[in-house]
């Protein structure tokens, strides 16, 4: 299981101002300076692993909004009428979002696709039995309108045009500890 790891104190990349949140029409260069971020990126609305993502974040959202912070998600799926379906049925919605179809921001943010070994697996299976049946969340399937199955996910907090921590997936079958991560952040 990865570490959360600090972030290194970098200023804000020029693109945070690219990258716009659906619901408020914000950047999140603008939403950084207004309050902390908790910056999720899925891997794709059809996975077994970002459902239970939203889902996690959906039971902790009031301790972790309680502080101030915003979260707002990072997803491939082009239509927005989609994006928050998805986001109404795992009950986070209203949620700020950005869609990143082309993954330009996936990159920047050092999110690649993942390897066999990241992807595939006994543990896999395991995680995914875990998390589609057991919790609920079903089985995985693809959709290009999803986004990319290979696209390997991270969670990053920012503030103040800051990388405060970040939190990449060595596997995507990896559960964060979302209060773990925001713990380490102080604003």
């Amino acid at each position: 299981m990865p570490k959360v790891s600090p972030a290194t104190q970098q200023q804000q990349p020029e693109f945070w101002g690219e990258m716009i949140a659906q619901d408020s029409g914000k950047s999140l260069a603008q939403l950084t300076e207004e309050s902390p971020v908790l910056l999720v990126f899925l891997r794709h609305f059809g996975c077994s692993f970002c459902r239970e993502a939203m889902s996690d974040i959906a039971k902790r959202r009031k301790r972790l909004e309680k502080n101030g912070l915003r979260i707002v998600f990072v997803h491939m799926a082009p239509d927005r009428a989609l994006a928050e379906q998805f986001f109404k049925k795992f009950r986070v919605a209203p949620v700020e979002h950005i869609a990143d179809p082309e993954k330009r921001f996936y990159q920047a943010f050092g999110l690649g696709r993942g390897t066999p070994a990241q992807l595939f697996g006994l543990m896999n299976w395991i995680r995914g039995f875990q998390a589609g049946v057991i919790e609920g969340h079903g089985f995985a399937y693809h959709s290009e309108d999803l986004g990319d199955g290979f696209q390997m996910p991270g969670v990053f907090v920012l503030h103040k045009g800051e990388i405060k921590h970040s939190y990449i997936h060595s596997h995507a079958w990896d559960r964060p500890d979302y209060e773990a991560i925001v713990s380490h952040c102080d604003w």
